[in-house]
């Protein structure tokens, strides 16, 4: 049975993250890892307000080949980066274990994954293996979920949950606001622009498996009426 860890990688311990450390400030989403030319490409939104230093440190950058701008939309800019993967410790122990990312968020100080293998001695193994390639991680939870994507908290991380129960205890969905990101984000020790990502992950898993789910569910009862 598959098995779905959420991880906390420190940036210096991962070859992509220490190449993403000169970019101070920017947040960054994963959005998927795709096969080109027998590497992984992976493509990543970083917000507008970054873009600029964003590119310019990365084209400093030996082992990226290139960083293509894919497409933008609602102030972030989708990229595909094509990078040295043999020189990335991390990700080489992510591929030989066969494990799926199914979500990364990154920041100049540490990682948050989300990662499927196939089962818990995949998983076991890939500790063993980050321990001898001394990469720091830190397990937050480990579930197997009944549905891809949902479990404790209706799929929510740990970390999702602390940053939405201090948005609502701060008012930031008050009308006028509360609080800014700003705030939020000193409070739990991350830029702004990290906790408007984790707001936004945590909302749309919550529909997802709360709302979505009974929606689905209401159109399947009305097919099977009709």
């Amino acid at each position: 049975m598959s098995v779905i860890a959420e991880l906390q990688v420190a940036g210096e311990d991962f070859a992509l993250g220490r190449t993403l450390e000169a970019v101070s400030g920017v947040a960054i989403e994963l959005e998927s890892m795709v096969p080109l030319g027998g590497r992984p490409v992976p493509f990543f939104w970083v917000h507008n307000s970054s873009r600029e230093e964003f590119e310019a440190n990365l084209t400093e950058e030996e082992a990226i080949r290139d960083v293509t701008r894919v497409d933008e939309l609602d102030g972030k800019t989708l990229y595909a980066l094509d990078w040295t993967l043999e020189q990335d410790e991390l990700f080489r122990g992510i591929q030989e274990q066969d494990a799926q990312i199914l979500g990364a968020t990154g920041t100049v100080v540490d990682w948050e994954f989300e990662l499927r293998f196939p089962s818990h001695g995949a998983l076991s193994d890939f500790q063993r293996y980050c321990n001898q390639e001394q990469i720091g991680v830190t397990v937050r939870r480990i579930y197997n979920p009944t549905r891809p994507g949902t479990g404790p908290w209706f799929g929510l991380t740990p970390i999702q949950r602390e940053t939405l129960l201090l948005a609502v205890e701060k008012g930031y969905y008050d009308i006028p606001r509360g609080c800014s990101t700003i705030e939020l984000g000193e409070a739990l020790g991350i830029s702004d622009q990290a906790v408007t990502e984790r707001l936004r992950r945590a909302i749309v898993t919550l529909v997802s498996n709360t709302l979505h789910e009974d929606h689905t569910k209401e159109h399947q009862s009305e097919r099977s009426v009709g």
